[in-house]
């Protein structure tokens, strides 16, 4: 038999781990991209729930009338707008009987004008035009005051028969045989019938909406037909004062007209304001809303007869004849708010949904998905295995494959210590083990230079042996035959 122990053939080094760095590195970043989605989700639900579509009542007059008009304008805007809110226009037979509805807490919104009983609940939003009172008289003729008008027969040109009570209110004439001479004008009448002398009116009293005024060119040509005359109201100031909802307003020179320039000068009279009312008990943030849409889409909403054409803010004065929103009244005082005043509340959702998911995936990573480094003693069993392998190692060649395979562990010991696939624990383990099998190597490789003659004299004795052997069996069995 041969002396010479078993060639064990180098091992195959174990597969490589993949990347364990690699791998949580991907994890991480999976986590994070979930985390991110995941709370945008949050916010956006949160909105969501916190802006639900809400549906608010707009009682008006007439499908006509302006008012109507504009609450199928706004209607509109909101939705152009993507808003929460929507817009559902409820007709009644006349802007009173809108008042009325509002009044019994069935509407949300109404227009209003500011001669008309307003209700108790009705807070302002936004002043959406002002109606001006204009004395004319036939030819030349002035009207030095409002009381001579008590005096004549009054024709009262306006778009509706509120106006033919408030005129008569401004006048002071109780209902009664004095009353019959203020009389609403025929549908369709002009300043040249009303003033022509079978009519008999020495008067007419036009309330027209400002924005209107100032485009309409019947004044300029009933001035050059046949002519009359813009009379002031002197007493304007006492009217505002005394009645309420009556404002004091200014005609600027060539209002009416420029050619001939009508008024010829700056001239006083008295005006109504048109309202866009909400009731007292809408939130704050929803008047606050409504009334940033409506200031910021002014051009959108006016309506093509020029009604809404000059919206303005509403009045925020303690003693305003229709007290503003509170909701109004903070979008006004504080037009400019902060990024940080409209997104605050998204904000603190964004920042708990953050906290909240990255905890959760956090834990997940750490706990269950997480994959560990693979410990450096753990590397030791592999060391031992070559040790033990090193005394059956007969020639250099087998040596050198084992020293290959030891400083393959440690070539991918340092490696793994790189980049993270291998932790630091047990280092010292490791090393102690490396150097042991280094050195057990070196000292078989010295053994097998030191004898290598013997070994190979042992290798040639054994064959002739081995071959005495088998002579010996065939003469044995030649004897046998």
């Amino acid at each position: 038999m041969s002396t010479e122990g078993p060639v064990s053939s180098p091992t195959e080094p174990p597969p490589r781990r993949p990347k364990v760095i690699k791998t949580n590195q991907q994890q991480v970043l999976l986590y994070v991209v979930l985390t991110l989605l995941l709370s945008l989700a949050t916010v956006w639900g949160g909105r969501a729930m916190l802006h639900n579509s809400e549906t608010l009542t707009f009682a008006v007059g007439t499908p006509n009338s302006d008012e109507a008009l504009f609450a199928a304008k706004l209607a509109t805007v909101l939705k152009t707008n993507a808003s929460r809110f929507r817009i559902k226009i409820v007709n009644n037979a006349d802007n009173a009987k809108a008042l009325a509805q509002f009044d019994r807490k069935q509407a949300d919104l109404t227009v209003l004008r500011t001669d008309a009983k307003v209700p108790l609940r009705a807070r302002t939003l936004a002043i959406l035009d002002h109606d001006l009172v204009l004395l004319l008289g036939p030819g030349n003729k002035k009207i030095k005051s409002i009381a001579e008008l008590k005096k004549k027969k009054v024709a009262v040109l306006a778009e509706n028969e509120s106006s033919l009570a408030f005129v008569r209110s401004i006048l002071d004439i109780p209902d009664g045989p004095d009353a019959a001479r203020i009389q609403m004008a025929p549908q369709g009448a002009t300043l040249d019938k009303l003033f022509a002398p079978s009519n008999g009116f020495g008067a007419v009293i036009a309330i027209v909406h400002a924005s209107r005024a100032v485009r309409d060119k019947t004044y300029e040509q009933v001035a050059k037909r046949s002519g009359f005359t813009l009379n002031a109201i002197d007493e304007a100031k006492a009217l505002a004062r005394r009645v309420p909802g009556i404002s004091s307003e200014t005609l600027t020179a060539g209002t009416l007209s420029t050619s001939p320039q009508i008024p010829d000068d700056d001239l006083d009279t008295i005006g109504l304001e048109w309202l866009l009312v909400a009731q007292s008990r809408m939130s704050p943030s929803t008047a606050g809303e409504l009334a940033r849409t409506v200031y910021e889409n002014k051009s959108a909403l006016g309506l093509d007869n020029s009604f809404a054409t000059r919206i303005e803010p509403a009045s925020v004065e303690k003693d305003a004849f229709v007290m503003a929103h509170q909701g109004a009244a903070d979008y006004i005082n504080d037009d400019t708010k902060s990024f940080m005043d409209k997104y605050s509340d998204l904000m603190y959702l964004g920042a708990a949904a953050l906290s909240v998911i990255g905890s959760i995936f956090a834990a997940i990573y750490a706990k269950i998905t997480r994959i560990a480094p693979e410990k450096a003693s753990e590397l030791s069993t592999a060391i031992l295995d070559i040790g033990e392998r090193i005394e059956h190692a007969q020639s250099l060649d087998q040596l050198e494959c084992l020293q290959d395979e030891l400083e393959g562990i440690l070539r991918g010991a340092v490696i793994g210590l790189r980049d993270g696939t291998i932790s630091t624990d047990g280092l010292d383990t490791f090393k102690l083990g490396y150097e042991l099998v280094r050195d057990e190597i070196g000292m078989r490789r010295d053994y097998l230079k030191r004898h290598a003659g013997e070994i190979e004299k042992a290798a040639c004795e054994v064959s002739p042996a081995q071959n005495d052997d088998s002579n010996v069996v065939v003469v044995k069995t030649a004897q046998s035959a």
